[in-house]
């Protein structure tokens, strides 16, 4: 039987409740231009640093997670507690100050308005010795810092600097600076300007860049990572050139709590032994799978773990196929899907895979594993593996989702996907193609496309040694 990990991870910050009114609008009000939400739904989650918590203990692979943070007596507190019952271990600061609330009125997706409680400072007493414990021997420490003076407390940060493990400090504008001790402080790009306070213009990386060193300098911690939101994070260590990682475009979602995401991921990924760079590299895949899942609105969903590209020859959709056709799908598009070896990537494939895409609004790649290459081509094939396969063929804008079958066609993985164009480059015009039979049962169309003549994997292994 495999154990959990004995050390747990720590959350050290503010805890918010957070509530989405959510309704419909149809109607403007008779005395102001504004909607009238009507059939509202009352949804509750854990917000700031309680967020941060049970996003780490859903990806944390057993490892306790335990949650610092100053609570009250209050109604807040206590649906606060309710919510976090069974997901992480609570060790609470006395507090008198009123538990804060943010409630966003939303019509579908989109938010109306917010009103906040509570109040912007928090009241609490002495940080208790089990806190102070459980920060010392943490396999990792994430401070989630919400402007409210948590991490301004004397003892909390004396705790902080004397934690063993890690630390991660994901600040606020309105919170104090981090320890020196810190691993890594993981600010926003609105955040790192503010607090660089540089005059330095611009959003690129450069000047992203400068604002990471000037940090570091001012702060003196190990590391600074930017979250840039759509376009990924930089990373920098104070000196010589940054590490940039972008992030895999998202349709949609919502992006409240990514920023906990992010931090929580890397925090996750620190206390497993990752470097930096790795936990990093992570996080922003973590996060971008939190945004598309639905973000903090899914809080209580599935692990937000980064997709993975197939490590395995075993067969099956790839994780991230279903969320795309879902969204294919809910808009009324049309799911294209095609198939080969794809071994050694050619301007024959790319023409295929063009052709394919724009018949219709998505395009899924099934290609043969590893071993169904060998049956197909012989003992010396395939020249790439198929998780290398799927991550080029991933790469490519063009294509939206890669699924591994280890048959000699795709039939059993096109009844799951069910696309309703099978397309096949080559010379099949007028043949009847091994797949159509599938399509048909639920409708589905198999056309043959165009092939670029000239171009075989074959031909190139061939080639190459002469």
């Amino acid at each position: 039987m495999t154990r959990a990990p004995s050390r747990p991870i720590v959350v050290v910050g503010d805890a918010l409740l957070d509530v989405d009114l959510v309704g419909t609008a149809t109607r403007l009000t008779p005395d102001a231009p504004v909607p009238v939400v009507e059939d509202v739904e009352t949804r509750e989650r854990p917000g700031g640093a309680a967020l941060a918590a049970v996003l780490a203990a859903r990806s944390a692979g057993g490892r306790e997670v335990v949650l610092v943070t100053p609570l009250a007596d209050d109604e807040g507190a206590a649906r606060l507690r309710a919510l976090l019952d069974g997901r992480v271990r609570l060790i609470e600061i006395p507090a008198s100050s009123a538990t804060p609330v943010k409630q966003r009125i939303r019509v579908g997706d989109h938010s109306v308005a917010r009103l906040d409680s509570g109040g912007a400072v928090a009241t609490f007493g002495a940080l208790p010795a089990a806190a102070a414990t459980a920060i010392g021997d943490a396999a990792a420490v994430l401070v989630a810092d919400y402007g409210r003076g948590t991490t301004s407390a004397p003892d909390v940060r004396a705790a902080l600097s004397a934690a063993s493990g890690p630390v991660v400090w994901d600040p606020h504008p309105r919170g104090a600076e981090p320890v020196p001790s810190a691993r890594l402080v993981t600010p926003n790009g609105a955040e790192a300007t503010r607090a660089a306070g540089l005059d330095v213009t611009g959003e690129g990386l450069a000047a992203v860049g400068a604002r990471a060193q000037a940090l570091i300098a001012h702060w003196g911690v190990g590391a600074v990572a930017i979250t840039l939101g759509a376009r990924g994070a930089l990373l920098s260590y104070g000196e010589g050139a940054p590490m940039v990682v972008p992030a895999t475009p998202v349709t949609g979602g919502d992006p409240c709590g990514a920023g906990d995401a992010f931090a929580a991921a890397v925090t996750v990924a620190l206390a497993g032994g990752a470097v930096t760079g790795e936990a990093v590299t992570a996080a922003v895949a973590a996060a971008g799978t939190f945004v598309a899942r639905g973000g903090a609105t899914a809080w209580d969903a599935e692990p937000a773990v980064a997709d993975p590209v197939p490590d395995t020859d075993e067969p099956g959709p790839a994780p991230r196929l279903a969320a795309v056709l879902d969204r294919v799908r809910a808009a009324g598009g049309t799911v294209v899907a095609t198939g080969g070896c794809f071994d050694l990537l050619h301007a024959g494939h790319v023409a295929t895979l063009q052709a394919a895409r724009g018949l219709g609004d998505c395009l899924v790649v099934c290609i043969n594993s590893d071993d169904s290459v060998r049956r197909l081509k012989g003992p010396t094939r395939p020249l790439v593996t198929a998780a290398d396969r799927a991550r080029v063929l991933e790469a490519l804008e063009f294509v939206d989702a890669v699924v591994v079958f280890d048959e000699e066609t795709p039939a059993q993985v096109l009844e799951q996907v069910r696309p309703d164009v099978w397309a096949k480059g080559g010379d099949y015009a007028g043949a009847d193609l091994p797949e159509a039979a599938v399509l048909q049962t639920w409708g589905g169309q198999a056309v043959v496309l165009p092939y670029l003549d000239g171009h075989s994997t074959t031909a190139l292994v061939e080639r190459s040694r002469v």
